[in-house]
């Protein structure tokens, strides 16, 4: 039995009631079995009164509280009319508070949909929200500028790509949030808690935990990384006066999940990126780094593969890998007012000591180790100076820089022209980047936790054996981190980061003992999986950044996409530019809202009026800074002591006190995953409890005869054998994407019973249905795309054996007759014009002698006569599509014909 667990929220459920006077917030866990209750003072016109009896109600005690609630607030004693106490509306969890020029609102998560699943801990992607103000008519004091904000606020769509969990950290990786369980028993202090009736008191936690020691389980919850929680300026207001169960941190970003079937045995591949909440912005309005070391578009990817076959974190295999793109850290920009296609980049100030670099590596060493890779893929050769400028000033500040420190942690610099690559023929993009892709992966490792398998030993690989990080008798630590950049961020960026993560992939697999090398080629079921994630992921991050999705993808740099794969960049260039012109200053204006990076007030001008937000992300510019860093010692000395580990993982004081340690019993509800996801004690449907529909490559597969038998996800298959369509069914899909302004992140529209709504159930709280995890199903099966007009000797007879290879035995002529006349019999229920009914009555003549010809010299394998009209109607259907350039016969009648058949 494990002795450390991660700490699952009682507050999942959640209630709002309402009074003319106050709001009670009533929240339970998933069982209803604890509950706690907020109180919210509505009297107050503009200040926030919350309040927190700290106290755990059970289920008959919380509706005793609500009924004595409801009759106190009636207006008449016995009045049965109306109720003093009224429902107003159900959510799943609290986004925050927040204020503009008039009283407060708070945010609900009011519907959720369930996304990935990993060792048993749910992540869930907002589907929809409510925001509700506070204050009650009467104490409202209205301001004529109240509405704008509360629009502006609104268009930050909350349903597009936010994430939360109850139980596990997405601001942190998979790496930290298994390390922190590893944390020795001797260093652990639990919070001291009174043994007191508003505490939650347990019989438990009185008698067993200080005397039977096996009973005893650390729940450990840790402080998420302020950088990438969406809602931090948010829940301010109530992070010190209510229990750290009402507090739910949301991340912006990505998050996408897919099954591998290696011969029975199932590995979930899940892919998670975490966009930083610190100079967030869109594409031109947000270029370089702040002050503080911020940079935008700054992205955090992790690849996580773990064996489905084990839930539990202790017991199970998992694996990771980290690797990060953000803008190229220095002071420059790009004026937008000339209206370029590409605006000339400028540096705004100059940077001699490297400030801004300096400061945004020392926060990557502190989170992820050394060594740092820089892989820059900005040009280096141009008629005109501009890409250059970037690419000159990056290489000038890392060789500062590296200085300074001390050899075995220097930060690595990869300088590569990616476009003069792609435009020449004589070289291979995607080669070059598995060359850099290796070295990188051998240089930062990757996290395993386990050990290795004895048979790596007995059969020892080079590349294995050259792998990097740090081992231990537990597994293996990735120690440092792949940065990636170009100018935007976004097309380059993505491929370069997919074909790192595909090459860690195989070593991931291979520490997981799922292939016998540490290699994955193209063209195989499993990297086809990896691609799909890898492009509804870019997708994903240009929508938020760029305003549109992808321009080129891998399949661009791979050179095999198809023709009409040029128009569609031309149409996402477009997109992009009309978004990059005319949307992005709402946009950011938005943001800056919703990140209370602006604060309304009526002593300052309006959000709109301002002319840049130049000095609401570059402090120094409002604010005299009074102390300096060093211009040698530009690190942080602890976290230099620590390397090649990340100092947020090591066992340290400071560390120590961004965790929350309690004790509790083995079962209980608050750290038991095998209850929370499996709850054995509700009564649930089959439908309910396996209702993950994600995309893995086993499902629907048809494999062809001369492939072979082998359904490996590792094998080899022929892009005209398999799978032709796995990229190919883009356009319906990008569409559905920018309608709802999502890059593949969600699902596709839900249906009623696929979506946690939350105003439907009258108890205390809603039940809820998941969606499935993935948005994306990998098409793999053959699919024949000739043309059926054209029917020659060879064609139709391969044609009509690939449909009816299962027939086993000869339709009779009277069955074809019969099949005739009903054709014949359709045509005449309907006055067609003679110059349409002769050449359509000939041509379902000719369809119909067609097939009682090839009857007789095809060999049929099915004695079932109602397989056989299903394939004659396929035959049929498709000659009269192919025949669409010349209408021979109208619409209704062709329907008409068919369903008498049928």
């Amino acid at each position: 039995m494990p002795t450390t667990a991660h700490v699952i929220s009682c507050i999942q459920k959640l209630v709002l009631y309402e009074t003319r006077a106050r709001y009670f917030l009533v929240g339970s866990n998933h069982a209803e079995t604890k509950y706690r209750v907020l109180k919210i003072d509505r009297t107050e016109p503009k200040d926030l009164t919350i309040s927190d009896d700290q106290h755990v109600y059970s289920q008959q005690e919380v509706r005793e509280l609500l009924g004595r609630l409801d009759l106190g607030n009636r207006t008449k004693m016995g009045q049965k009319g109306s109720s003093g106490l009224s429902r107003a509306v159900s959510a799943f969890g609290i986004v925050g508070f927040v204020q503009f020029l008039e009283g407060y609102y708070i945010v609900l998560i009011t519907k959720r949909r369930k996304m990935a699943d990993i060792g048993g801990h749910a992540i869930y992607k907002i589907e929809d929200t409510n925001i509700i103000y506070i204050p009650n008519d009467s104490a409202r004091i209205a301001h004529p500028d109240e509405a704008r904000y509360v629009k502006i606020f609104q268009s930050v769509d909350l349903s597009s790509n936010f994430y939360f969990s109850y139980s596990y950290d997405l601001t942190h990786s998979l790496q930290y949030n298994l390390t922190i369980l590893k944390t020795p028993l001797e260093t652990l202090k639990p919070e001291v808690v009174p043994h007191a009736r508003q505490e939650g008191f347990d019989i438990f936690e009185a008698e067993c935990l200080s005397s039977n020691g096996d009973n005893v389980v650390f729940g450990i919850s840790s402080k998420p990384c302020a950088k990438y929680v969406w809602n931090l300026q948010l829940l301010d207001k109530i992070a010190d006066t209510v229990h750290r169960d009402w507090i739910l941190h949301i991340i912006h970003g990505f998050c996408g999940q897919s099954k591998l079937l290696i011969y029975g045995r199932p590995a979930y591949l899940t892919l998670i990126a975490r966009r930083s909440s610190k100079f967030a912005g869109t594409r031109f309005l947000k270029r370089g780094g702040t002050c503080e070391g911020d940079v935008a578009n700054e992205v955090e990817t992790e690849q996580i593969v773990h064996d489905a076959s084990v839930m539990s974190f202790s017991s199970g295999s998992y694996s990771s890998y980290v690797q990060v793109r953000g803008s190229v850290p220095l002071y420059w920009s790009q004026d937008i007012s000339t209206m370029m296609p590409k605006p000339l980049i400028k540096l705004d100030r100059a940077d001699p000591f490297a400030h801004v670099a300096a400061l945004h590596f020392d926060q990557m060493f502190h989170r992820f180790g050394s060594p740092i890779i820089i892989l820059n893929l900005v040009k280096k050769r141009e008629k005109r100076k501009h890409e250059r400028i970037l690419s000159e000033e990056l290489f000038a500040a890392v060789t500062y820089l590296n200085q300074f420190l001390p050899p075995e942690h220097h930060i690595h610099y990869i300088a590569w022209d990616m476009a003069k690559y792609t435009k020449s023929k004589q070289f291979n993009v995607l080669d070059r980047l598995s060359i850099i892709a290796e070295d990188v992966v051998r240089k930062t490792g990757f996290f395993v936790n386990r050990p290795d398998f004895y048979c790596h030993t007995l059969r020892p690989d080079e590349k294995w054996n050259n792998q990097g990080g740090l081992t231990t008798s537990c597994g293996r630590l990735q120690t440092g981190v792949l940065r990636t950049n170009c100018v935007d961020c976004l097309d380059r960026t993505n491929t370069a980061q997919f074909m790192v993560g595909k090459c860690a992939l195989a070593f991931q697999l291979y520490a997981l003992g799922m292939i016998d090398k540490p290699k994955l080629q193209f063209d195989t079921d499993a990297v086809r999986l990896f691609e799909e994630l890898y492009e509804d992921h870019g997708d994903t991050l240009s929508v938020q950044y760029g305003g549109s999705q992808l321009v080129h993808r891998v399949k661009t740099y791979r050179k095999i996409a198809p023709w009409t794969q040029h128009s569609k960049d031309i149409m996402q260039t477009l997109s992009r530019y009309y978004s990059n012109a005319f949307s992005d200053a709402d946009r950011q204006e938005a943001i800056n809202l919703f990140l209370q990076v602006f604060h309304p007030s009526d002593a300052n001008n309006p959000l709109w009026e301002l002319a840049s937000d130049y000095c609401l992300h570059h402090k120094d510019t409002a604010v005299l800074q009074h102390s300096k860093r060093s211009y040698t010692f530009w690190w942080t000395s602890e976290v230099l002591q620590h390397l090649p580990l990340p100092y947020d993982e090591v066992f340290s004081a400071e560390n120590k006190e961004h965790m929350v340690v309690k004790k509790y019993h083995a079962y209980d509800e608050e750290i038991d995953t095998y209850t929370e996801f499996w709850r054995p004690c509700e009564l649930s449907s089959l439908d309910e409890t396996f209702c993950l529909a994600m995309t893995h490559s086993a499902r629907e597969i048809t494999i062809p005869k001369n492939v072979g038998k082998d359904p490996s996800p590792f094998t080899v298959r022929k892009p005209e054998e398999s799978m032709k369509s796995v990229l190919g069914n883009k356009v319906n899909k990008e569409e559905t994407i920018l309608q709802r302004k999502t890059a593949a992140s969600a699902p596709p529209p839900p249906s009623e019973e696929a979506v946690s709504s939350s105003t439907e159930d009258d108890s205390g709280t809603d039940k809820e249905e998941d969606g499935s995890i993935s948005q994306r199903s990998t098409p793999v099966k053959i699919t024949d795309t000739s043309d059926s007009s054209k029917i020659p000797d060879e064609s139709s007879r391969s044609t009509v054996n690939a449909y009816c290879s299962s027939l086993v035995s000869l339709p009779s002529e009277d069955d074809l007759l019969i099949y005739e006349r009903f054709v014949q019999l359709g045509e005449n229920q309907h006055k067609i014009d003679q110059t349409t009914q002769v050449p359509g009555s000939r041509c379902l003549r000719n369809i119909t002698n067609l097939m009682l010809c090839g009857s007789r010299n095809f060999s049929w394998h099915l004695s079932d006569t109602s397989s056989v009209y299903y394939h004659l109607s396929c035959l049929l259907l498709r000659s009269l599509m192919s025949t669409s350039t010349k209408s021979y016969a109208q619409p209704s009648s062709l329907g008409s014909c068919f369903l008498i058949f049928l």
